[in-house]
């Protein structure tokens, strides 16, 4: 789906999902200011390449609007609403839904500063302009992106990812290229954990791995193996939780997954 807005000085073309939970890759001139509903949100790539993201609960119109000494341009574009579903766990360990001994909460409260760290990259790429593909081959999908989530009994945030069942040990692929921003394995929630930056602060996570074969600072090109399925933290058995944020933003990162890129 592609929008185009009638402004000649600079140009502006947008494709993607818009839905919530969804993406647009914005094609624009080089360097321009990105606004997001009167927020600034960055500039786009040397070729003028930006990427957007639509919370799970994104309003019904985003606003961008690209700006450079010449003038600007703007589109408004309608977001569908998403559909989410309801996703029961039951029997899981306590400390996995509400931890109460003061050295856990001390070290999750550790593990999350490091992961702020990461979640918090934007750098200089636009690998996702080319799309994406999926990490894992042949799994298959046991949770959608978005669910409300009710552990044992208690109600809580919604699930940000798709869960994407398969053996342990199964290959990890990176979906498109980009710099590793944080790699670790044994943390109490997620177990094994890497975090790309594709550019631009998009950023997906890859949770409960058995294994990382790469480390923070590595830069990994679309389909490289990065790690293997585990059933590590906060998990009742093998798969890849598969997670996507852009500035804060929650996406389902399947929707990427044959992404093409506009032109102007």
């Amino acid at each position: 789906m592609a929008h185009a807005a009638g402004a000649s000085a600079p140009g502006l073309t947008l494709s993607g999902k818009f839905v919530q939970g969804g993406y647009a890759i914005g094609r624009t001139a080089p360097h321009a200011t990105i606004d997001i509903d009167g927020e600034v949100v960055g500039l786009a790539s040397t070729e003028g390449w930006f990427v957007v993201g639509f919370d799970r609960d994104a309003p019904p119109l985003v606003r961008v609007t690209v700006t450079t000494a010449d003038g600007s341009a703007s589109h408004e574009a309608a977001i569908a609403p998403g559909t989410f579903d309801v996703q029961r766990i039951d029997g899981l360990p306590a400390d996995q839904v509400a931890p109460v001994d003061p050295a856990l909460l001390a070290r999750i409260a550790a593990e999350g500063e490091r992961k702020a760290v990461g979640f918090n990259s934007v750098l200089d790429l636009d690998a996702f302009k080319t799309g994406f593909i999926m990490p894992v081959e042949g799994a298959r999908r046991s949770a959608r992106f978005g669910g409300q989530r009710i552990l044992n009994g208690e109600p809580k945030r919604p699930h940000f990812g798709v869960d994407l069942a398969a053996p342990v040990g199964t290959s990890v692929r990176a979906p498109a290229g980009g710099l590793v921003v944080f790699a670790e394995t044994g943390l109490h929630f997620e177990g094994g954990l890497i975090l790309i930056d594709h550019g631009q602060g998009l950023i997906t996570a890859y949770l409960h791995l058995s294994k990382a074969i790469v480390m923070a600072g590595d830069l990994v090109k679309q389909g490289q193996i990065i790690g293997a399925v585990g059933k590590e933290g906060r998990a009742t058995g093998p798969h890849l939780c598969w997670r996507m944020k852009w500035r804060g933003r929650n996406l389902d990162p399947s929707l990427m997954v044959g992404a093409s890129a506009p032109r102007l």
